[in-house]
């Protein structure tokens, strides 16, 4: 028998926002990534794209700025369709994707970059 998987939908990730879609921002999803829901983001301060999180990023990436809340193929092109969550709100901590090799040390700081915004992570929402 074969196993089922399925994509996280946003109410798994999104547990909190506030009215009016006041947390939500339309976001450019730079070119050569295809980034799933839940995505850390940074904004890369030369163009303001935004790409997934790099801790080991100068050009902005590496500070933690928003949480991607829909799915965005970019890898043809940038994708200035994104929608991502950049300031008061909740989301739960099992639905966010992080960097493959990204330390526990780097995850707590990306949290704290990401609830000095507003962005509050919260574990077991």
């Amino acid at each position: 028998m074969s196993v089922l998987t399925n994509e996280l939908t946003l109410g798994d990730l999104l547990k909190y926002e506030e009215e009016s879609l006041y947390s939500r921002d339309q976001v450019t999803v730079a070119a050569g990534q295809n980034l799933r829901i839940g995505t850390v983001l940074g904004r890369v301060d030369a163009n303001g794209k935004v790409k997934a999180l790099d801790p080991a990023a100068t050009d902005g990436t590496q500070i933690a700025t928003a949480v991607l809340l829909q799915s965005v193929d970019a890898t043809t092109g940038d994708k200035s369709s994104g929608i991502a969550v950049t300031r008061q709100s909740i989301v739960a901590h099992h639905a966010l994707v992080w960097p493959a090799a990204i330390t526990a040390e780097e995850k707590a700081t990306a949290t704290a970059q990401l609830e000095a915004v507003g962005i509050l992570v919260r574990q077991g929402a």
